[in-house]
């Protein structure tokens, strides 16, 4: 899977955290190849596999993985021991609607899906619980990254990564988003006629308790490199989708 996983600096040594790419999975044609969305009109058998390609290489149960039905939404789900299902390589489609998930039980991988949203990856200093963000605009605006943090709890003591996500370069947005975002957020992160979803991210994390140097951005344009990363806003409706992946190790 050369090229398929982005490992995610600074976590404790009890933590471990991915990002996926678009590179090293079984699908075709516009979903080609590691896509892991299984409800992009992609092959069902085709994602499962990615899926737990992805799991093996990154070293977690894909049985204990659980994803969410994600609706730009503000909603953060508590996960326990139980609650991956096997929904990420099993029945595969996400029951509860929540656009974040949060943790303290080891060997239970949480993971958000994207293809411009901005996937945020945060955990406790000490790894005792972990969160996985999906935020697009809707979900920063609706307070998705507040109510994230409020879930893991010690702000002071949290570290967060932004992964991939469409750059500035490559989100023109219409006046009144630009005037909304710029409002919650800081004019800074109005870019001509572009918002910068990133930076809004970072704010928002910042507004939440989170150091703003304990904050990392692992860098990429999922528009902008199309042999890295699904774009819905460069390709539409039919592409896939790549992920942020954390989880507590469960041993010594």
């Amino acid at each position: 899977m050369r090229g398929a996983l982005i490992e995610v600096p600074g976590a404790p040594p009890g933590v471990r955290a991915v990002f996926t790419t678009r590179r090293g999975g079984v699908s075709e044609g516009a979903f080609a190849s590691l896509n892991l969305g299984s409800t992009t009109g992609d092959a069902r058998e085709a994602v499962r596999a990615n899926r737990i390609a992805v799991a093996t290489a990154a070293g977690f149960a894909p049985g204990r993985a659980c994803m969410a039905a994600q609706v730009h939404g503000a909603a953060v789900l508590e996960v326990g021991h139980a609650s991956g299902g096997g929904r990420f390589a099993g029945a595969m489609d996400a029951v509860a609607e929540a656009d974040g998930l949060v943790t303290a039980a080891p060997g239970v991988a949480l993971a958000v899906q994207v293809a411009d949203c901005v996937p945020v990856l945060a955990w406790r200093d000490d790894g005792s619980r972990v969160l996985a963000i999906h935020a697009g605009w809707r979900g920063l605006v609706a307070g998705i990254v507040d109510n994230g943090a409020e879930a893991l709890g010690e702000s002071h003591a949290v570290h967060a990564v932004i992964g991939p996500c469409v750059g500035s370069c490559c989100y023109p947005v219409e006046a009144a988003l630009r005037e909304r975002m710029g409002g919650l957020f800081g004019a800074d992160v109005v870019q001509g006629s572009a918002v910068d979803l990133r930076g809004a991210a970072r704010r928002a994390l910042v507004a939440a308790g989170i150091r703003d140097d304990a904050i990392a951005d692992v860098a990429g344009c999922t528009s902008c490199e199309g042999d890295r990363f699904f774009s819905y806003r460069r390709d539409g409706q039919t592409t896939g989708r790549h992920a942020g992946i954390i989880w507590i190790k469960e041993g010594p």
